[in-house]
């Protein structure tokens, strides 16, 4: 027997007119973690709007695979329109099938490591930038070299410096403001407030860039291997239609938006997590030196990384998105509770990956909890850094190598030093990110094991 939505808690917090509001904008990311505490799912108020949260591996797999036929795109990617248009992210399902089928030839792992020479020259193009002993800004470093790595195979020579420049300065504040804006009562959108002029100003400054550069290949007739000319080619094989110029800019842009902050933002957090974890940091770079030796990390050295994937996987879990959303569209039953056509429903990787009852010491950074020994009878569910079903991140397999290769490539010829006396912060966007990442760079020129700084001397690099 089922049951319906009033029988389901509410979390706790909650206040008159705002609902969870403050909670969920002063410390989203505990807020979020500790709803399993009050039950599998939850309701959560934005504002008058309710949100029922699902708290499991099972409930969220059967939201975005055994059910998904009844759900949709929820407020979230809703409101994310009015900058992905209708890209994969937040196209309506007939939309989606048909762009999914156009692109996936391109995200196909045959085409993908063809991509690998890039990503690894804009790694090393990194590496050769950076001084010993000088302080870097890891986190802008690694957003630069993410933007770049995408854009050298979104655009090909489509895309001069200025645009690049344009393109990096834009998508860091539409990452920024996009959780605000998907939580917020829309009619805060309107209000002349420094996030929402700052978001719109960016929005429709990217769109217009890219915009242009659509116009530009198509008229000069482009025919390469870069995704924008795969786009621009692109047939329905049922139709024989092409997606229109406006279609191309909605999966670019949402391209953008997703496969940049991501990336990056993991690169950073598994550079904090080895430099606290020497034992973890000696072992990747040993595996390193053993698979790749002195030259550049290239697309068949990523398979064999197996401890390095095993970082990424790790670093993955611990700082994974926030919060994203479905919505019926149809009466359907989900855990035993009969939801009805226009129920929203969240769920967070964040919070599923920190589970207490999923992962042992779940705040603890332990890379081989992905060895296969220590993986097996942990449910696939329990682990989807990507989503899943057929709405899964159709660029999963491109971050994840574009992740390895920039990983092993600075790992392998620099030592990287937190700077004593600087507190990091885990910052709430559409992605979980930093508020700062310095650290200090020194070259190894020693054995892995032997390859130490004094702590004394980062401080003095850092003052």
């Amino acid at each position: 027997m089922t049951r319906d939505l009033r029988s389901l808690p509410r979390a706790p917090g909650r206040l008159p007119l705002v609902g969870h509001a403050i909670p969920l904008l002063r410390r989203p990311l505990e807020f979020l973690t500790e709803l399993a505490d009050t039950g599998d799912i939850v309701r959560v108020d934005l504002g008058t709007l309710p949100l029922y949260f699902v708290t499991t591996p099972q409930l969220t797999h059967d939201l975005l695979v055994g059910k998904a036929g009844s759900f949709d795109k929820g407020r979230f990617f809703e409101r994310a329109r009015v900058l992905l248009g209708n890209g994969l992210a937040t196209a309506e399902a007939k939309a989606h099938r048909r762009n999914r089928r156009l692109m996936q030839p391109m995200f196909h792992r045959a085409r993908i490591a063809g991509y690998a020479e890039a990503m690894s020259l804009r790694a090393r193009a990194v590496s050769d930038g950076w001084e010993e002993g000088r302080v870097v800004a890891l986190d802008q470093e690694l957003y630069h070299y993410s933007v770049n790595a995408l854009s050298d195979t979104l655009f090909s020579s489509s895309i001069d410096k200025a645009t690049a420049e344009a393109i990096r300065e834009d998508v860091p504040v539409l990452i920024k403001y996009g959780l605000v804006r998907a939580v917020q009562p829309t009619v805060v959108d309107h209000l002349p407030l420094r996030a929402n002029r700052q978001f719109d100003a960016a929005s429709h400054r990217l769109r217009a860039i890219i915009d242009d550069i659509v116009a530009a290949t198509r008229d000069r007739g482009v025919d390469g291997p870069d995704l924008l000319s795969s786009l621009l080619a692109a047939r329905d094989a049922d139709t024989g239609e092409a997606l229109t110029e406006t279609e191309v800019r909605d999966e670019l842009v949402t391209i953008l938006f997703a496969g940049t902050e991501t990336a990056a933002a993991t690169l950073t957090w598994a550079f904090h997590e080895l430099a606290h974890n020497p034992e973890a940091e000696r072992r990747a770079v040993e595996e390193v030196h053993a698979v790749v030796g002195q030259g550049p990390v290239e697309a068949h050295h990523v398979p064999q990384l197996k401890f390095l994937t095993q970082v990424v996987d790790e670093t993955a879990r611990l700082h994974a998105l926030p919060l994203l959303m479905r919505r019926a569209i149809e009466p359907v039953e989900l855990g035993g509770v009969t939801l009805p056509a226009g129920t929203e429903i969240g769920f967070s990787l964040y919070a599923l990956h920190r589970d207490r009852r999923l992962y042992p010491d779940p705040l603890r950074f332990d890379p081989d909890r992905w060895a296969p020994e220590n993986s097996d009878g942990r449910p696939r569910e329990a682990f989807i850094p990507f989503g899943a079903g057929a709405r899964k991140c159709i660029g999963d397999t491109f971050a994840r190598m574009e992740m390895t290769i920039g990983l092993a490539t600075l790992l392998s010829r620099w030592k990287l030093v937190p700077v004593e006396g600087v507190r990091v912060r885990e910052v709430t966007a559409a992605v979980a990110h930093c508020d700062q990442m310095p650290m200090v760079p020194f070259r190894r020129t020693l054995p892995a094991a032997a390859d130490a700084v004094p702590q004394e001397t980062a401080a003095r690099s850092g003052a």
